[in-house]
């Protein structure tokens, strides 16, 4: 499919969630037609972030002992599962947890932009300027990864470890308010937290209004976003820092983040593993204190997005035969993505076996799903592009940004973007969207999306700080990128958003597989009937009509 045609589908699906909004989810029926109650004690959410629709079904055809097949075999598989557009990390592991799209959660990437806001205090003290606070005029980048952590070093863009300068597990020890963008309130300049960019609520909330444990495990402090708006709904953040100096690992050099071995990824993500493993047991991550199992837990998983990114061994790495990304384009995982692969099955593996030496297994509802995919598969497709053209944008200015992986996102100037351009008697917007479309086969745009088209997928970013001016999508296969990364995400094509979704549980007798187009954002809504607490509790089911999965092909839904 298409770049083109996975916007198209993207678009259909938001006009679809607008029309059913406010339909109201009534709990599954069994197969008398009597309403049941789930019974659920706990769910296990897994995010394997990078994995596609098809690695799961190449993995299970291939491995038919391993536990990606056992799950599978216990288990509801949604083959045509998608996940946001854009598809990057940010608002993809939202829409699992809120059931919204960027248009209702308010954000569209980790590294974005708020037209109303103002840079970080530890913005100018890095470069040694005087901090003037929050003056005019407005609009910031939003740095909601590593540099909101403690020890982040502006000038090498490392952290000094996984800790990020805190203890683990206690994730406002390892985030510095100095490091977070500013708003006006009140007439105070004060820190924005990642929860305050979230616009919808969370399951974590709502779980957690019900008198339940919560918590979570992700790649940056700056995930504390998931907490909700209200900064409440995690009981506990495990959040190790991935782009931070290798300390684990033998062969890593002063420089080397955990993304740049195949072996440094999975001692990463083995910090995380042992973390759920812990929660199995009743412990805190750290475990250091018991604490009861929470209602909802689990973690994401960064091998496979590694292994799909990364082109060969790096110096933590001691079989240097190894290289990354897929084989051909059948999406044949090559010998690291082999490996990569193989260490989450075998997490899998331990999750369940942890889970029925505590007698959880049959209360534990198993969901896995991917945050994102990954861009291309066939790596005859990479073309490899520079995004710099996107600097010189009528409009851009001094305050404009633009972002760049499969995709690019831009936006202008917030004092230029409905102002005139004294050199031509234009709207600057109109010499923009002209200069880009301009440059489009330099920038390999298949389509621009505008001012009209983001208003009908997102809102009228004239109105809405956070949406951009413009999103270009890219042909199939480009990756902004001057160095020899083979993948990419972030984007609307079939490899970016086509994600595995894998619905899990000894009380499922039966495997099945659905075809029918699914997203991800209806794992919210799942996870709360799982645990029979009421969908409607949250945001976006409510105002994006988001609806539970469906457990056949009829009407029945989880």
């Amino acid at each position: 499919m298409s770049g083109f045609r996975d916007y198209v589908l993207s678009t259909a699906a938001i006009a679809a969630a607008m029309l059913a909004c406010g339909v109201a989810v009534a709990h599954a029926d069994d197969d008398n037609g009597h309403s049941q109650r789930h019974g659920y004690k706990h769910v296990l959410l897994i995010s394997v972030d990078g994995m596609h629709a098809v690695d799961l079904k190449r993995w299970v055809e291939s491995r038919p002992g391993g536990n990606f097949a056992q799950l599978t075999g216990k288990g509801v598989v949604y083959p045509n599962a998608y996940t946001t557009a854009p598809s990057d990390s940010y608002p993809g592991m939202l829409a699992q947890v809120t059931g919204a799209t960027p248009k209702g959660g308010g954000l569209f990437y980790d590294d974005s932009y708020d037209r109303n806001e103002y840079p970080a205090k530890a913005f100018y003290t890095s470069q040694n300027l005087p901090d003037p606070g929050c003056v005019s005029p407005a609009g910031t980048e939003l740095t909601n990864f590593e540099a909101l952590d403690k020890t982040f070093d502006y000038s090498s863009g490392l952290v000094a470890d996984y800790t990020a300068g805190g203890t683990l597990g206690q994730v406002y020890t390892q985030l510095d308010p100095d490091h977070m963008q500013r708003k006006l309130v009140n007439g105070q300049c004060v820190p924005v937290y990642p929860h305050d960019y979230v616009r919808t609520n969370t399951i974590f909330e709502v779980i957690k209004q019900a008198g339940m444990r919560t918590a979570w495990s992700d790649k940056h402090p700056a995930y504390e976003d998931l907490a909700g708006p209200s900064g409440k709904g995690l009981d506990e953040l495990f959040t190790p820092e991935i782009n931070a100096q290798d300390t684990i690992d033998t062969g890593a050099k002063p420089g080397d983040d955990y993304t740049k071995s195949f072996v440094g990824v999975r001692s990463y993500d083995s910090l995380k593993v042992q973390a759920v493993l812990n929660w199995i047991d009743g412990y805190n991550g750290t475990r250091t204190q018991h604490q009861g199992v929470p209602a909802i837990f689990g973690m994401n998983f960064q091998a496979v997005s590694v292994g799909q990114k990364l082109a060969k061994a790096g110096n933590a790495d001691t079989d240097k035969s190894l290289v990354g990304g897929y084989a051909d384009a059948n999406a044949t995982p090559g010998n690291a993505l082999t490996q990569q692969f193989q260490f989450v099955d075998d997490a899998l593996g331990k999750f369940v076996n942890e889970l029925k030496a505590q007698n959880l297994y049959d209360t534990t509802l198993i969901i896995i799903s991917a945050k994102h995919g990954q861009s291309p598969i066939n790596l005859a497709d990479r073309v490899a592009i520079s995004d710099a053209l996107y600097s010189n944008t009528p409009g851009f200015g001094t305050n404009g940004f633009e972002i760049c992986d499969d995709a690019a996102l831009v936006w202008l100037s917030p004092e230029l973007q409905q102002a005139t351009n004294p050199a031509t008697g234009n709207p600057y917007y109109a010499d923009a969207k002209a200069y880009i479309l301009a440059h489009a086969a330099d920038l390999h745009i298949q389509k621009l999306l505008d001012r009209d088209e983001l208003t009908k997928l997102y809102e009228d970013p004239f109105h809405n700080s956070r949406v951009p001016d413009f999103i270009a999508i890219t042909d199939h296969g480009v990756i902004c990128t001057g160095g020899s990364k083979l993948a990419e995400h972030g984007g609307f094509s079939k490899d970016d958003r086509n994600v595995l979704l894998l619905l899990s549980s000894p009380r499922i007798k039966h495997a099945r597989t659905i075809e029918e187009t699914a997203f991800t954002t209806q794992i919210a809504p799942t996870i709360l009937r799982a645990l029979d607490l009421d969908p409607r509790s949250l945001q976006a089911v409510r105002e994006e009509g988001v609806e539970a999965l469906k457990l056949n092909e009829g009407a029945e839904r989880f």
